[in-house]
């Protein structure tokens, strides 16, 4: 993904605006797409402010609380299967898939090898 247009530029299309300018005007003078212009007067309109807003972001994990900590206790107490697992945890009434419960398992550093079970 881009890095969104820097606030120097928002700002001097925001004061081309104020000072009566059209919206392709001021894109034209500063070498942006009209388009942007637009979105970023609709947003200091709405938001007070034409800065960009975050990109990206965190999104919580999926197993936590009693449900993790449910894991961690039963993880611990013997052999184990991701997908026996995944089952479990939909019995107790969380679905989630593979890839999630393989996430839990590396970042608790708990995983089940067949090669710990022959030593």
């Amino acid at each position: 993904m881009t890095k969104p247009l820097s606030m120097d530029i928002r700002d001097r299309a925001m004061a081309r605006l104020d000072e009566g300018q059209t919206v392709r005007e001021a894109a034209d003078a500063l070498s942006v797409a009209p388009s942007s212009v637009v979105k970023w007067s609709q947003r200091r309109r709405a938001m007070g402010s034409a800065a960009p807003g975050k990109i990206g972001g965190h999104v919580p994990r999926k197993i936590r609380g009693e449900h993790a900590d449910w894991l961690r206790a039963r993880m611990v107490d013997g052999a184990f299967t991701l997908r026996g697992l995944v089952a479990e945890l939909a019995e107790r009434g969380l679905t989630v898939d593979y890839r999630t419960m393989w996430a839990f398992a590396h970042g608790e550093g708990l995983s089940f090898k067949k090669n710990r079970a022959r030593q």
